[in-house]
C-alpha cells in the first residue's frame, strides 16, 4: 500500500490556539473525522467492483490510506480541543448506527465503471471545497494547515478518479447527460443519513436519539456556513468538467450563482428552524 502524500505526526498540535476554536468548528470537525475514517469501506467496495483493473485497485488503496489519515488528523485536532472526546469511541457509535447500503456489492450501483467515477468525483469535489471553506474561515493555525492538506489531497484525488472516468468513458460511451444525471443524483444523496449521521455520532449526548431531519438541520447550518463564493464557483467548474461540460461557460456561471444563493437560503433556512424548534 502506498505511503500518504504528508504525516500527519508532523503536525505540531502543541500550537493550537485555544483562543480561535468555536463550539461549532469543533463539532464540524468531530463530524469530518468520523466520515474520513470510514473511507476503507468504500475503498473495499471499489476494489470489487474494478476487480480486473489492477492500476485503480491500487489507486483506490492509496486513496483510502490518505483519507484514513484525514479522519485520524482530525480526531487527534478534536481530541486536543476537548479531551473528554474519543475519535474510536465515536467512530464506534458512527458504525453501529450508519451501515452503507451498497457496500458489499460486487457491482457498481451507478449502472457502470464510469458511472461510478462520475460519483466519486462529486464527492472528492464536495471534500475537497468543503475544508478549503473551512481552512479559509478559521484563524486556527494548526486547523488551517490540516485543512489546506487534505484539500490538496482531495483536489488530487478528483484528478485521479477524472482520468479514470476518462479511460471508462470511452469504453462505454457514457454520455454527457447521463454523466449529468449520475452527478446529480449524487449530489443529492448529500442530504441522505451519512453526514447528519456522523453528526449525531461526533457530537449527541449518550441520551439523545437520532432524528435525521434535527441532526440534519444542525450539521448544515453550521457546515455550510463556512463557505464563501470562490468554493462555490470552484465546486461547479469541477462538476461541469466531470460531466463533459464548459466549466468556463456561460451555463456555469449561472449555476455557480444559483448553487451560492441556495447554500446561504440553506443556512439561513436552518438558523430559523433551529431558533423555532
Amino acid at each position: 500500500m502506498s505511503l500518504p502524500h504528508w504525516d500527519m505526526n508532523e503536525i505540531d498540535y502543541g500550537k493550537i490556539d485555544m483562543s480561535k476554536v468555536t463550539p461549532d468548528l469543533i463539532k464540524v470537525v468531530k463530524a469530518a473525522a468520523l466520515v474520513e475514517y470510514n473511507a476503507v469501506a468504500y475503498s473495499a467496495y471499489l476494489e470489487r467492483v474494478f476487480h480486473d483493473d489492477p492500476e485503480f485497485q491500487a489507486m483506490s488503496r492509496c486513496w483510502a490510506t490518505e483519507e484514513v489519515q484525514h479522519g485520524k488528523s482530525l480526531g487527534k485536532w478534536a481530541e486536543t480541543v476537548d479531551p473528554s472526546w474519543n475519535l474510536e469511541e465515536a467512530m464506534a457509535k458512527f458504525r453501529a448506527g450508519y451501515q452503507i447500503e451498497h457496500i458489499n456489492s460486487d457491482t457498481s450501483v451507478r449502472g457502470s465503471r464510469a458511472s461510478e467515477m462520475v460519483a466519486r468525483c462529486m464527492v472528492e469535489t464536495g471534500t475537497s471545497s468543503y475544508y478549503t471553506a473551512i481552512g479559509t474561515s478559521t484563524d486556527e493555525p494548526v486547523l488551517k494547515e490540516i485543512c489546506a492538506k487534505i484539500a490538496g489531497d482531495e483536489f488530487r484525488h478528483y484528478k485521479l478518479f477524472y482520468d479514470t472516468l476518462n479511460r471508462y468513458v470511452k469504453k462505454e460511451n457514457l454520455s454527457r447527460f447521463k454523466r449529468l444525471k449520475v452527478a446529480l443524483g449524487r449530489i443529492a444523496e448529500s442530504e441522505d443519513d451519512e453526514l447528519s449521521y456522523a453528526f449525531f455520532a461526533a457530537n449527541a449526548n449518550d441520551n439523545e436519539q437520532y432524528d435525521r431531519k434535527v441532526w440534519s438541520r444542525e450539521y448544515m447550518k453550521r457546515a455550510y456556513s463556512y463557505y464563501q463564493e470562490p468554493q462555490v464557483d470552484r465546486a461547479v467548474a469541477m462538476v461541469f468538467k466531470a460531466c463533459g461540460f464548459d466549466p468556463k461557460g456561460a451555463a456555469g456561471k449561472m449555476i455557480s450563482r444559483a448553487a451560492w444563493w441556495l447554500i446561504q437560503k440553506n443556512v439561513k433556512n436552518a438558523e430559523t428552524l433551529g431558533k423555532a424548534a
